[in-house]
């Protein structure tokens, strides 16, 4: 993490995006190419928001976070092993919310 944080940011996102992916493909549902990964985020946010929107909301920032990292400018700064640090539990309780609303949820 340290040697490398924007992979270590983009492994951590690309976790939290599977997560929320699969609560959808629980559901015979599948985000296509292009409302990419927004569509998950909206497509699982109208489904458990409320009660669990505080949970969902920390992907969206990070979906955003991810999409400068990937297509970076010159102007946006670097991410810091901190900011890696402070975002894995926001992505772990990302995974967590996951696996419960598939334990939960009927499939189609």
């Amino acid at each position: 993490m340290d040697s490398d944080p924007e992979g270590a940011y983009t492994i951590a996102y690309d976790a939290a995006r599977r997560a929320l992916a699969a609560v959808l493909q629980n559901q015979g549902l599948r985000a296509t190419s292009r409302g990419g990964h927004r569509a998950v985020y909206e497509a699982v946010q109208a489904q458990l928001d409320p009660p669990l929107g505080s949970i969902l909301r920390p992907f969206n920032r990070m979906r955003a976070r991810r999409n400068e990292v990937e297509y970076r400018s010159s102007e946006v700064p670097s991410v810091t092993p901190e900011e890696v640090t402070n975002d894995l539990p926001k992505v772990q309780a990302l995974v967590d919310l996951a696996e419960k609303a598939i334990a939960n949820m009927l499939r189609y």
